[in-house]
């Protein structure tokens, strides 16, 4: 019976380490090229608040969102945001749909199967970080954000 534990728990260990995930680094990095060919740098935005938004063409409240967003980084001069486009969608197809809803803020598209590194695949779309001007992780929504989140976050720090 001993040994029969001793397999279980090896079993058991087997099945979770492999997806294991380390913790999110509390200073995360992102460098990513965006659907303009820029490269946006998570690093090169210190002293400013940057809104890493996580979202999809089809999701309904990821829409909803985009406006109050462009909205509140057009409004304040010291926040910036980009948005990662978390679908299989080609850049062509995230480009149409921008024209159709444009932003104010760099949009970049993300492989599915490999989120960048330091962020948490999203668990729900929409997926929103806010990082701090000294470039820890300040917040994370899972869902719409509204201008009052942001607002609460960010605005009483101005």
């Amino acid at each position: 019976m001993k040994s029969f534990s001793l397999v279980l728990a090896g079993l058991l260990f087997a099945v979770t380490v492999p997806h294991a995930r380390a913790a999110m680094p509390s200073h995360p990095g992102l460098k990513i090229k965006t659907l303009s060919g820029r490269q946006f740098d998570l690093a090169a935005q210190r002293g400013k608040w940057v809104i890493i938004n996580f979202w999809a063409t089809w999701c309904h409240p990821c829409i909803k969102e985009m406006p109050a967003l462009s909205a509140f980084v057009k409004s304040h001069a010291d926040v910036r945001a980009i948005g990662l486009a978390f679908e299989d969608a080609d850049s062509a197809t995230l480009k149409a749909f921008l024209d159709k809803h444009p932003v104010s803020y760099p949009v970049a598209r993300v492989n599915t199967s490999k989120p960048p590194a330091d962020f948490d695949p999203p668990l729900g779309l929409p997926t929103t970080y806010l990082i701090s001007p000294d470039g820890k992780v300040a917040q994370k929504y899972v869902g719409p954000i509204t201008l009052s989140d942001l607002r609460k976050a960010i605005g009483s720090s101005h």
